[in-house]
């Protein structure tokens, strides 16, 4: 069964026949009152086990719709121009299962995008996007088989903390490849087959951290010891100064010679 996007759709709602007719009643026309979802606009519901099937792929969307069925178990949004996954994107849809953002241009993944659906989400399709990198919590607690290759990764130690935990769609695994990396002679290589070789880019991450606060701290050091002999020149200097000008000074046993000159001819 399929619905109009707009449409609003009511679902069969159990009355036990030991009720109370007014019970009945009332409990007919709240469901009558009430829809179950609106169909969002420019996008297409159907049924499945009496949940919604929503497919918004390539309807031009630039983000995700708010409105989406409460009772949606999979959300169709690839071949788009969505950006941005934003935090909490889908916490209204606790039965989400199946969700392709797929061929679209996504760059940012918020932490808390997935938020409300890491427990029931089954898949999710990332592919074909523009992500260089994700934040370790985005994927936290999430058991959906995640599809990312074709992404232009740069391959460091949060992407590498990030893929360890996932559990990957093993038809891509191989198309999940490092765009770019902190070290150059990976990039084009697959992660996975980077990672099995051994390497560790968080290692790698330290060092360079260790580096640079190395030459901080020489930095610093030189800073102080160019300080330190600038400040001991500077006092030499005034001393030689002060020295000559006590050396101009006429000497006491000159004074007294003067002295004594002055009394005879006095």
């Amino acid at each position: 069964m399929t619905f109009p996007a707009g449409a609003y759709v009511l679902r069969k709602v159990f009355i036990p026949h030991g009720c109370p007719l007014i019970f009945r009643l009332l409990l007919a026309v709240i469901c009558l009152s009430v829809p179950s979802f609106a169909c969002p606009k420019s996008c297409h519901c159907s049924e499945r086990n009496s949940l919604t099937v929503v497919q918004c792929s390539s309807r031009n969307l630039e983000e995700i719709p708010p409105d989406l069925p409460h009772d949606t178990v999979s959300l169709q949004l690839s071949s788009n121009h969505i950006t941005k996954i934003p935090n909490q994107a889908f916490k209204n849809l606790p039965w989400l299962q199946e969700l392709d953002l797929s061929r679209n241009a996504i760059e940012t993944v918020d932490a808390g995008a997935f938020k409300g659906v890491s427990e029931s989400l089954r898949t999710l399709d990332l592919s074909h996007n523009h992500m260089q990198g994700v934040p370790k919590e985005a994927f936290a607690r999430l058991h959906a088989k995640i599809s990312l290759s074709n992404n232009p990764w740069h391959c460091e130690c949060t992407l590498q903390e990030v893929l360890r935990e996932l559990r990957l769609d093993p038809e891509t695994v191989n198309e999940v490849s490092c765009h770019t990396s902190d070290q150059e002679k990976y990039a084009g290589k697959p992660v996975i087959q980077v990672l099995d070789s051994g390497i560790n880019f968080c290692n790698f991450h330290h060092k360079t951290t260790d580096v640079a606060m190395f030459v901080t701290m020489f930095g610093w050091f030189t800073m102080v010891i160019a300080y330190v002999i600038y400040y001991v020149r500077h006092n030499q200097e005034d001393a030689r100064r002060h020295l000559e000008y006590l050396k101009s000074l006429p000497s006491s046993s000159q004074i007294s010679k003067d002295f004594d000159t002055i009394s005879t001819v006095l």
